[in-house]
Order: structure tokens, then sequence, then C-alpha cells
């Protein structure tokens, strides 16, 4: 069978890796020092099980930034380009989805068409009457940044949104590459496969955003509030996981699906999720406030990526601390190792760590690190538990 990715994201290349075992597989992207990367056997992201299964050689794997060579005797296509958030239409941009679905299916018109790509709710459907006629269909990927291959080996739930043969049959190869017996597979509606993958984001956002509102309330009347998550969590229904305070939900999907989640209730009641938005405003207002009550005349950002093992920094919720701290005339400098620029929004990138903390009045890190341990004095975090 042949198997066609579009994007070498995370969710794109954790999904040609995992069919790759069996099947063979093109992935195709827009950059070409991706795709030059990833025909070297390199990851192009920071996965260390794509970059361990990548070195380990043995798959049947070919990346191009080639149309026709991609698409044509596909079996499936699964769509995995970049949906972002429109700031000015509510919504995200789906025109890269768009582009592919019209090129595939002229290429490939017996193809079946899998978006793996965050949408809105119903954009299925408003493609499967724009071409009338073809296989096309919604299933969401569950996956965390920096441990996107080892998720899509184990499951929580393989999700499809549609009933037919051929839905089934690719559930059929999600569970296959999959390690271990038991996968919940859910068949429903593409609206209904969108929503879910809306909802789901969302709960995590809101129980982000939970714990870092316990950690506020905490901090300004002088509590501790290791000791108060404790007691909460130790309730089985609450439980004592992904509770560890932060300086707000960031990343690739958080901040964009609330949003788009938000949008999509624009003629139905709700309190809650316009909520979870705004926590999220209000935590890195909170935090860059602490910061500054400190007076510090330079303020050090060390590390801007989202998680330990990730390189991706797009939306960390750091950066909205940085820039409301620079808007109030102090200064910033970074170190994050993974920059190649001088500059990072106009703030010095200081690469040498000892300069950095030398430099810097406060330093500024959402986890703990053993790097900052002789410098702690200085290390500003809301971190209890040294994890994300």
């Amino acid at each position: 069978m042949k198997i066609t990715v579009v994007g070498a994201g995370y969710v794109g290349l954790a999904n040609a890796i995992l069919h790759a075992d069996r099947h063979n597989v093109v992935l195709l992207d827009v950059d070409p020092v991706r795709v030059a990367a990833i025909n070297r056997a390199e990851s192009p992201i920071r996965d260390k099980g794509i970059e361990d299964v990548l070195a380990g050689g043995g798959l049947a794997l070919k990346a191009t930034t080639n149309d026709d060579e991609a698409y044509v005797d596909a079996d499936y296509i699964v769509i995995a380009t970049p949906t972002n958030y429109n700031a000015r239409t509510h919504l995200f941009d789906t025109s890269s989805v768009d582009l592919v679905v019209t090129r595939a299916l002229a290429v490939n018109p017996a193809a079946t068409l899998v978006i793996k790509s965050t949408i809105p709710v119903g954009f299925t459907d408003l493609l499967r009457r724009r071409h009338p006629g073809a296989t096309i269909f919604f299933s969401p990927e569950f996956l965390r940044e920096g441990q996107a291959l080892y998720d899509n080996r184990h499951p929580s739930r393989v999700v499809v949104g549609d009933d037919s043969e051929r839905a089934m049959s690719f559930a059929a190869l999600m569970v296959e590459g999959a390690s271990g017996a038991d996968v919940p597979v859910l068949t429903m509606t593409s609206a209904e496969a969108e929503a879910l993958k809306l909802f789901a984001n969302t709960y995590l956002a809101l129980r982000v955003a939970y714990f870092n509102e316990l950690d506020t309330y905490a901090a300004v009347r002088g509590l501790d509030p290791a000791k108060i998550i404790q007691g909460v969590g130790l309730d089985p229904r609450i439980g004592t996981h992904y509770n560890n305070p932060s300086f707000g939900y960031g990343g690739y999907c958080l901040p964009k699906d609330t949003k788009q989640l938000l949008a999509n209730y624009a003629e139905v009641p709700q309190n809650l999720i316009a909520a979870v938005v705004d926590a999220n405003t209000t935590r890195k207002d909170f935090i860059a406030s602490d910061i500054l009550s400190r007076g510090p005349q330079v303020v050090g950002i060390y590390r801007l990526v989202m998680k330990a093992g990730s390189d991706n920094f797009r939306s960390s919720s750091v950066q909205g601390v940085m820039k409301r701290i620079k808007a109030k005339g102090v200064e910033v400098i970074v170190y994050e190792p993974t920059l190649e620029d001088e500059h990072f929004f106009n703030s010095e990138v200081v690469r040498d760590l000892d300069e950095f903390k030398r430099r810097s009045d406060v330093i500024v890190s959402n986890r703990r690190a053993p790097e900052l341990a002789d410098v702690a004095d200085k290390v500003y975090t809301r971190d209890i538990y040294g994890c994300d």
C-alpha cells in the first residue's frame, strides 16, 4: 500500500514513520531543507523517538517536494499541514488544507483523503460539498510535542470521522502501528470528530488554567500552592496529574484550539470557554507583574521552548511574559541554545550561560533547571514538580 503524508511537522512525521514500518510512505513537504534531512535519516524536529527511529533505518519512507510524485497511486493521502489561528477572522487558516485537497484530487481522484490538521467544526463537510464524489474524512491526533511518535504508537484512542469501509481500513492502519492491543476505536461524523478534538484540547487548557489560577491565589495570599494542589488532587475524580503551575498554556495547539472552539460558539450560549481563553491572558499579566515587583534592571529569559525534549517555542507562554516586561521599559535578554540569530524580537540572545546568569537580575524559567542551581536566588519560576 502507498500512503502519502503531507507536512513534515510533528503530526506528519510521526504518522509517516508509524506507517513506514509496514507500507510504502511518501512524505511531502514544501521545505527542501526538511526533505533533505529526512532522506538523510535525520529528523528536522526535536523528538527523541522520531530521531532514533529515523537514524535506525529500515523504513520504507521517502521525502519529496514533488506533488505529482507524492500523490500519484497513493491509496491514502494524510494531510498534516499547518492551520494557524487568524486573529482577524477568529478562525483557523485552512488554506493549506484546501490547496492540498484540490491538488491531490486533481492528480489522484480515487485516493482517500484523511485530514489530521486541526480544523473548524464543519470544515470537512464543506470540503465534501466542494469536491462531490471524493472520499474525505477527519481523523484527529492527540500528540504531545517531543513525544509525537511515542503517542502515535501508544494511542489513547483512534478516532475517525466516518464509518465507511475506507475509514475503517484507515483506523485499522493506525491500530496496526500501535504497540499493544485493545486500542479504543471511535467512529462518528467528521463534524463530531472535529468538535472532539477542540473540546479535548480546551479541557487540557482549562486544567492548566485552573491550577495556574490556584497558584496565583496562593501567591497573592501567601499560601503554599504545593500543599493545596496535593490535597485537591488526592480526590480520585481530579487526580494528581497535569497539575504543575506554569506561565500559561502555549505551543502549537492549545492557544489556537481554544480560540477556534470559542469562535464555533458564536451562536451558542457559553461562559466557560471564553473564561479559559481569558484566563491565559490574566495569568501572563500576573506573572509579568510579579516579576516586575522585584525591581529588576535586566530580566533574563531562560529557554523559550515549551517542553523538555522539544525545540518548539511557537506561542510559548514565556513570550507573552517577555512582551509585558519589555512594555514597561525593562531590558530583557534571552538564553536559548536553539536560536541562531543574535536577537529575538529585539532582545539580545546571550549564548554564554555564565554571562547570562551574571547579567540577569531576575532569571525567568518556566521550569526548574539544574543548570540554574548556582543562581537559585535569582530564579523566578512557578514550577512545583519539575516536569511539564
